[in-house]
């Protein structure tokens, strides 16, 4: 019997997802993402500083963002941004979620055209 095949990183890669999308758009920090993630997603999303920081760090590890130390308002902040080698990330973590979610979609009630499943 062949090896079956799972996806035992489901999950996994949606904190990495929805950092370096935020981060294509713009320059942020810590708790700025952690805010901003909870307001776009509605709060379906909710992802705190110990989840997020980890990202940031392993993420600027890789060279997928490079980070600087900004002073606003007379408080020092660590902003990040995306490298180059993190908008080929963000495109290949795009495209395995796009095809994951298309998967679960022809699962649910409905499928994916709308169509009553027996």
């Amino acid at each position: 019997m062949p090896a079956r095949e799972t996806n035992p990183n489901f999950m996994n890669g949606v904190p990495e997802l929805v950092i370096l999308r935020l981060l294509q758009q713009e320059e942020m920090y810590g708790y700025e993402i952690v805010q901003a993630i909870r307001s776009r997603t509605e709060a379906v999303i909710a992802i705190g500083e110990g989840v997020v920081y980890p990202v940031l760090h392993g993420l600027e590890r890789d060279g997928a963002l490079t980070s600087r130390r900004k002073t606003v308002r007379g408080r020092s902040r660590i902003y990040y941004s995306v490298t180059a080698a993190g908008s080929r990330r963000l495109a290949d973590l795009s495209q395995a979620w796009t095809n994951l979610a298309a998967a679960i979609q022809k699962m649910l009630p409905g499928g994916q055209h709308g169509e009553a499943i027996p």
